[in-house]
């Protein structure tokens, strides 16, 4: 790139031992940079650097390499994403089915308030080559587990409580989060389309396997 974002303002510099508000202010850069650019080109050391008001040599006690930073946004985006559907769901009542309907909702919510970080999360920006950084299979692999089991938990519920027909509680899951990301990235790409207003209320009754009442 030619010409790379410069900082917003002039950071304070930490007092001795406040090494994890300059971890958090590096993402925190790195997270602005995405969602201004749109784009993980955009997120380089020295852009992030220079965002953060810092030098770059500062962000080596940190984070590695430039995919480490991308991860550490990525984390950062599945805690957001938790926290949108947990939301969700205390604000959804008793019913396992209404939960399991918030809670898809908010996750549909999320891909469309925040799409830069959203492809990020799930390789549509972002895709480490692990042979050649500090990030492993296993940072990989576990992303988004605490989002995927709560998922997993809230369909559980349908199927104890007789509203789901489900059999085989992973495999459902699994494809029930298959469909609600296939509509987020549809929605997301399409200039126009004339989706039905009840399409992901369709997906989440037939992939979850529930009645129609």
């Amino acid at each position: 790139m030619t010409d790379e974002p410069t900082a917003t303002s002039t950071r304070t510099r930490n007092r001795r031992g406040e090494g994890g508000r300059l971890r958090e202010e590096i993402v925190a850069a790195a997270v602005d940079l995405l969602d201004e650019i749109g784009d993980e080109s955009a997120i380089t050391l020295r852009s992030v650097a220079r965002r953060a008001g810092i030098a770059a040599p500062s962000i080596y006690r940190h984070f590695p390499d430039q995919p480490a930073i991308m991860l550490a946004v990525v984390q950062r985006a599945f805690v957001e994403l938790e926290a949108q559907l947990r939301a969700g769901l205390d604000a959804a009542g008793d019913d396992p089915r209404t939960r399991l309907f918030a809670c898809c909702h908010a996750y549909l919510r999320f891909a469309e308030e925040h799409p830069e970080r959203y492809r990020s999360m799930f390789g549509g920006l972002w895709m480490p080559a692990l042979h050649d950084t500090s990030v492993t299979e296993n940072d990989v692999a576990t992303l988004g587990d605490a989002c995927t089991r709560l998922l997993t938990e809230t369909l559980a519920d349908c199927v104890t409580a007789g509203q789901s027909a489900g059999t085989d509680l992973h495999a459902d899951a699994v494809a029930l989060w298959l469909g609600l990301h296939g509509l987020a990235h549809q929605r997301a790409v399409t200039v126009a389309f004339p989706w039905p207003p009840d399409i992901a209320d369709r997906i989440i009754t037939a992939l979850a396997h529930l009645g129609t009442g």
